[in-house]
């Protein structure tokens, strides 16, 4: 399975990637059973496919394009662009993972809401600021991408799937989902409505850039893959909650494009 997280191993072994991988803990999970990228390794290794891996656990979509991995992937694409068949990115769960970051999203107080949808604040700062950011970071690594790469390149994005706010962080600490929900007086029949409602809003944010260039962005809809025992903690899925993921939603995408 050559999925390299480690570039100069890859120089050691020789390997030249084919397949870009630029996320965060999804693409990343150190804990037994591996990651996406471990598993979607195990599709498209049979096609002859190297898999580079950039970014890191905790990454947000504006750290690969402004903060600290933005060197680190513009060398990638300077260096390997020409030979890439594949970009995958991996971004966005994490710009909204966290107290500091859920918590401003929500209203003061969403104790009489009946909608998951009126949990969320609009406005300055709101839900659409924040999408708007995420979109803005996306398009410019896809510019960046474009620039580096041949016109055979695809690009692919991920919807991660419906978070379940129940509070499992990693080693006993608190998730990264509850407190805020909690902070914000969410009734807790709308906490998973919540998450569904921002992954959904999240998805579409996808669709709508990956529609301006069709032959080139592919969205994987992983929503809804996962069942509850497939949770890991809050953000990610087990070992085997990865596999299904890669098998239910990315194989036939792979397949399609010739990749696995």
């Amino acid at each position: 399975m050559p999925v390299y997280w480690d570039e100069g191993q890859m120089r050691v072994d020789g390997a030249i990637p084919s397949v870009l991988a630029i996320g965060d803990s999804w693409f990343w999970y150190p804990f037994p059973g591996g990651s996406l990228v471990s598993q979607l390794g195990k599709l498209t290794d049979p096609k002859g496919h190297v898999t580079l891996a950039k970014g890191m656990n905790g990454a947000e979509a504006y750290d690969y394009v402004h903060g600290k991995y933005q060197q680190s992937v513009q060398q990638a694409l300077r260096l390997y662009g020409s030979s890439l068949s594949a970009v995958l990115i991996s971004g966005g769960g994490n710009d909204f993972a966290g107290f500091n970051d859920l918590r401003p999203l929500l209203k003061a107080n969403c104790s009489s809401e009946s909608a998951s949808k009126d949990c969320f604040r609009g406005g300055d700062g709101g839900l659409k600021d924040f999408l708007d950011r995420v979109d803005e970071s996306y398009r410019t690594l896809i510019g960046r991408i474009y620039t580096r790469t041949s016109m055979e390149c695809k690009i692919l994005m991920h919807s991660y799937d419906y978070a379940i706010p129940d509070g499992r962080g990693v080693f006993g600490a608190a998730g990264w989902l509850k407190p805020a929900l909690v902070d914000a007086a969410v009734p807790t029949e709308l906490h998973s409505p919540c998450m569904e409602f921002l992954i959904d809003s999240f998805h579409r944010m996808l669709e709508r850039i990956a529609a301006l260039d069709p032959d080139h962005l592919i969205v994987v809809d992983s929503r809804g893959v996962l069942r509850k025992s497939d949770w890991a903690n809050e953000l990610h899925p087990t070992g085997k909650g990865f596999e299904r993921i890669a098998k239910e939603a990315w194989k036939p995408v792979l397949e399609q494009l010739g990749f696995a």
